[in-house]
């Protein structure tokens, strides 16, 4: 249904001199979800149960967790995160906002006039298995 809303909605675009540029929302999804996930202390993107499936079956969905909403080309990203355990959170979502805004506004010449960050989650470290016995060859050796 999220895919319907984006395909429904008004796609940007940009006047040149020599004609015009429209972007595909999915264009300027998967913009924003890459400068995301590039800030430190993010653990990944957040979705549905579809994309859960794409990931387990091996295929890197940039798109994941991003709702792009163009209105009057200016547009508004709802990013949905999992964030690592230990940072800063307000940190982390100011620097994904900066990211986001300067990588749409570079590469499309698009007014960013939004990005709502919503945390689904907290990962945290994986503990480190107990170190195992050596092998019985090994005992017998020393």
């Amino acid at each position: 249904m999220d895919e319907e809303m984006n395909q429904l909605q008004q796609e940007p675009e940009v006047k040149e001199q020599g004609g015009s540029i429209t972007f595909a929302n999915d264009v300027l999804a998967t913009i924003a979800g890459i400068a995301a996930c590039d800030i430190p202390g993010v653990a990944g993107m957040s979705g549905g149960f579809k994309d859960g499936i794409v990931e387990l079956l091996g295929k890197k969905n940039f798109t994941k967790g991003i709702k792009v909403t163009v209105k009057e080309n200016a547009v508004t990203v709802d990013i949905q995160i999992v964030v690592d355990y230990g940072v800063s959170v307000p940190e982390v979502c100011k620097n994904i906002q900066d990211s986001v805004s300067k990588a749409l506004e570079t590469m499309t010449g698009l007014a960013v006039s939004a990005i709502n960050i919503s945390i689904q989650g907290v990962k945290f470290k994986e503990l480190n298995a107990p170190e195992e016995e050596p092998a019985e060859e090994e005992k017998e050796d020393k």
